[in-house]
């Protein structure tokens, strides 16, 4: 099992970038600019490493967080496995580091006529190039009665702060013997596994605090993905605490009443202690406004360079982007940002285009010493992005490379939130 450090991590993702783009500029010229709204993983990364040619290139980051919490390994923190300030990660190094101008102020409109963004606070901002990552919204009238209102009593916790706290709140207020609901969203949304690594990880939380609980998925899927290894866990975990119920059997989650904390369905309702209610998905806000998301509600892009598909000069990348074969995932999010980063530099300073290596790894819990990894490549294919080379973690593994790849995986989030934060 791979053991991660922040140098090996820098040679795999791409660092000879850091050399590569810095290539000398003539005096006298002006840099070129370059805006990048949204500092979560695509978006950081995106800056990090174009500033990487600082002589070329200024780089201003537009985030109105102070800091950044991942939503992967948030599950640890449901789970009382992890504190939440381990999970926060700010954007100081970034800007002292790699000289990067860190505005936090949000993006309220995009002008790319005129290519400027205007800002929350009435300025504006000029640009050569714009690259974009808004991550993710939830699709209006998905379910019914779940509005921001139910949100506050029935939380999706998608996106790591107070939604997470409150419902690892809830979980600890929960009476033993209770009912915890999870409504798992249709397909496309973020990170394919994590409603079930939740639903395990808060299996252990209760095993060891709350062991008479139950927890009952509610899928708007009849598959799911990773399930046979899911499924292997939760019965050698877990028995007879996980039900999972596919849309086939209960004809799909069609609302919610946030007063009787219940979750109905075409054939029955269903009343919870605690509900986590992770709604449909499309591209965030400011994409949808902007013209760059299609009638899908995600944004086509260009696969070698992620230049939008709707807006040229405009760059997208991360959650938000219809990546074919790639998954919603922090890992191609980073992934597609370097290889957006390696387009505009060579466009913008004349050096030499690298060749573009996109590729996904990541580790999933299945209980605190029980965890699995995968690692897939990908290239474009006539227009879209396909898997060519992959490796998924088997059911007949043995426990002690799953204890493995569970050590494993803090060694690759130290490393891959080093390489995108500094």
């Amino acid at each position: 099992m791979k053991s991660w450090t922040r140098r090996e991590f820098g040679r795999l993702t791409g660092a000879a970038l850091l050399t590569a783009l810095n290539q000398p500029k003539a005096r006298g010229q002006a840099k070129a600019r370059v805006v990048v709204i949204g500092g979560g993983i695509g978006g950081a990364t995106v800056a990090r490493y174009l500033a990487a040619s600082a002589t070329a290139i200024e780089v201003t980051l537009v985030e109105p967080r102070q800091s950044y919490a991942t939503c992967f390994f948030s599950n640890l923190y449901l789970a009382g496995l992890r504190p939440f300030e381990s999970l926060s990660h700010g954007y100081e190094a970034l800007a002292k580091q790699n000289g990067i101008i860190v505005v936090h102020e949000s993006a309220a409109a995009i002008h790319p006529a005129a290519k400027t963004v205007a800002l929350s606070n009435g300025s504006k901002l000029s640009y050569d190039r714009l690259v974009v990552a808004p991550g993710i919204a939830f699709r209006d009238r998905a379910l019914e009665g779940y509005d921001e209102a139910a949100m506050e009593i029935m939380p999706h916790a998608w996106n790591a702060g107070q939604q997470t706290r409150l419902l690892r709140q809830q979980l600890e207020s929960m009476e033993d013997g209770g009912l915890f609901v999870l409504v798992a969203p249709p397909n496309p949304f973020r990170c394919p596994p994590a409603p079930y690594e939740r639903a395990s990880l808060v299996a252990s939380y209760f095993q060891r605090r709350k062991p008479k609980a139950k927890i009952l998925i509610l899928d708007a899927k009849d598959s799911f993905n990773a399930q046979d290894l899911f499924q292997d866990a939760w019965n050698r975990h877990y028995p007879g605490m996980i039900e999972w119920l596919p849309a086939q059997f209960t004809g799909g989650v069609t609302a919610v009443d946030a007063k009787t904390r219940s979750v109905i369905t075409a054939g029955a309702t269903f009343k919870a202690a605690v509900a986590n209610v992770i709604p449909a998905q499309m591209a965030g806000r400011l994409a949808q406004q902007a013209g760059l998301a299609n009638r899908s509600g995600w944004c086509p892009v260009d696969p070698v360079t992620f230049e939008s598909a709707l807006q040229p000069g405009v760059h997208l990348v991360g959650d938000a982007i219809i990546g074919g074969d790639m998954p919603k995932s922090a890992f191609c999010a980073n992934s597609q940002a370097k290889a957006c980063a390696f387009a505009i530099a060579a466009d913008l300073t004349g050096s030499a285009r690298l060749p573009a290596h996109l590729f996904n790894t990541c580790y999933t819990y299945l209980a605190p010493d029980d965890a699995f990894s995968n690692a897939i490549s990908f290239k474009p294919v006539d227009g879209k992005l396909k898997s060519v080379i992959s490796f998924v973690s088997k059911v007949e593994e043995s426990s002690e490379v799953r204890r493995q790849a569970a050590r494993a995986a803090e060694g690759w989030y130290d490393a891959f939130t080093h390489d995108v934060f500094g």
